[in-house]
């Protein structure tokens, strides 16, 4: 068994990638060395170039300790970094897929758009919480929408259960977008599902990450669902070459079922998420079942995507709910499911994130696997504490990185002393990603509170105001820290040596993580 193991392991994709790319660097790394020792004035060259770049990184309209980590690599190798910047330095998607993903959402102010009377309804109930509202929508296109109900799943078997039982339903189309998809239990229930329908002229319709499916799917395993019907588009595929694309991932969670209902949140479509494989303990995960006029917003991002990298349609209309769908949608308070880009340069998900905080009076509570924050985000977490709201957050027990669970605890200390109150999920790993606000608004989607969250990757999520989701949110969070160790100030600062050591790693860790 060990010995299959093995060899399974270096008939990986995934190590066979990681094996041509560490060839790749050593490769260019000695090219380099060589003709800086053989050719004099390269040295200086470079260096002038690495001056040059930390010059242009200083005036950059960008996250500020993303300016540092790449001013301190130029500091320490002067020679190098400022080639390493140019080659790298750059955030957003290359200008292939820019292109791409403008045609697929030139058209999007045609296709949908915010109506007037439910903004004016909630700007009259809630004037500052429609603000944000109004913000989602002018930045990230997407409006804000009433008759929709909101489901919230407390764990994933509970969506994934109500992901059986609407698929069954399906009579016009199943489209699913996922960041991981591995074999087991969970996709093999799925899939049947989806080859059925597919055999009875459903359109149904996938997008994967691959980079998130590396390890999980063999290659070319688009081929195989294709054969069965089904449409398939590969998201970004990874190449085994040193390239700034391959940061840009799609970490989007939705299934879209004939445009009446939707689901979002945290959970993949793998059995840890499930809980029918442990690797980390108890997986906690958290999600939404949309039905209702909202969907259409999801409606609209999947068939953006699909149309970004493969074309099919100019009008959306036909994948509207059905008048039926139609007739039954209830109404459950303000819902905008909306999606973050880093093509556009703004910062959705941390904004809508910045303003729960600014709004909170009474209390703030957040579930989060990760945290690798700016100082914007820290400061307006510690500024909520001190004026008196109650900030919980719970972040994993049990670690899936260890380096990122390090990162993570390494912003501790400064939100403990503000006041913050931070639980670590005792039975195993937290994969929730969502905030509720005062009994009155959430947000429940996909977006961890790090770097590629909030800078690098496609993202999505619901904004709710007024829903009855919103109530159970709640008190999720208040049964997840009774379950969850609170931690204190002292827990981080056991021993002078280990304070000192662990703090100079904490300090290098947090220096580059806005970079990777």
């Amino acid at each position: 068994m060990e010995r299959f193991s093995i060899k399974r392991l270096l008939s990986s994709r995934l190590f066979i990638t990681i094996v041509i790319i560490a060839i790749e660097m050593v490769w260019v790394a000695m090219i380099f060395l060589r003709l800086v020792g053989e050719v004099e004035w390269l040295s200086t060259a470079f260096e002038i170039l690495s001056i040059v770049a930390a010059l242009y990184i200083i005036t950059k309209d960008d996250v500020p300790a993303y300016r540092m980590g790449w001013i301190v690599i130029i500091l320490v190798v002067p020679v190098f970094g400022g080639l390493m910047f140019l080659l790298l330095g750059e955030k957003r998607p290359a200008r292939k897929m820019r292109t791409q993903l403008e045609r697929g959402t030139r058209d999007h102010c045609l296709t949908i758009h915010q109506e007037p009377e439910v903004m004016k309804e909630f700007e009259e109930m809630a004037p500052r919480a429609q603000r944000t509202a109004g913000y989602i929508e002018k930045y990230g296109s997407f409006p804000v929408w009433k008759n929709t109900k909101v489901s919230y799943h407390p764990i994933g078997e509970a969506h994934f259960e109500d992901m059986l039982i609407e698929l069954r339903k399906a009579e016009r189309f199943i489209f699913l977008e996922y960041f991981i998809i591995e074999e087991g239990e969970m996709w093999g229930s799925i899939l049947d599902i989806l080859c059925e329908k597919a055999a009875r002229g459903l359109d149904v319709r996938l997008i994967y990450d691959d980079m998130g499916c590396l390890r999980k799917l063999p290659s070319r395993y688009y081929k195989k669902l294709e054969e069965s019907g089904i449409k398939c588009l590969v998201f970004n595929p990874f190449i085994p070459f040193i390239s700034l694309v391959m940061n840009n991932r799609n970490h989007r969670k939705m299934l879209i079922i004939d445009g009446c209902t939707a689901f979002t949140g945290g959970v993949n479509l793998a059995d840890e998420y499930i809980n029918r494989k442990k690797v980390f303990g108890h997986w906690k995960d958290t999600g939404v079942m949309l039905k209702g006029d909202a969907v259409w917003n999801f409606t609209v991002m999947f068939l953006e995507m699909w149309n970004s990298f493969r074309y099919s349609e100019e009008d959306f209309s036909p994948f509207l709910p059905c008048p039926s769908c139609d007739e039954s949608f209830q109404s459950d308070g303000f819902v905008q499911p909306f999606t973050d880009s880093p093509l556009d340069g703004e910062t959705v998900s941390l904004n809508v994130y910045l303003e729960i905080l600014s709004q909170a009076k009474d209390y703030v509570y957040i579930f989060t696997p990760y945290l690798a924050i700016s100082d914007e985000l820290q400061i307006s977490l510690c500024s909520a504490a001190k004026r008196g709201v109650d900030v919980r957050m719970v972040l994993p027990g049990i670690p899936d990185k260890k380096t990122a669970f390090r990162l993570s605890r390494s912003y501790y200390v400064p939100l403990l002393e503000a006041g913050v109150k931070i639980y670590e999920y005792s039975p195993g790993f937290m994969h929730a990603k969502s905030y509720v606000c005062d009994d009155e608004m959430a947000v429940v989607g996909t977006i961890n509170m790090d770097y590629r969250s909030l800078y690098l990757h496609f993202e999505c999520a619901v904004f709710m105001y007024g829903c009855s989701a919103i109530k159970e949110l709640k008190e999720d969070a208040l049964k997840t820290f009774e379950i969850s160790h609170r931690v204190t100030v002292a827990d981080r600062k056991k021993g002078f040596i280990r304070q000192l050591l662990g703090g100079l790693i904490d300090s290098v860790l947090r220096v580059f993580a806005p970079l990777f």
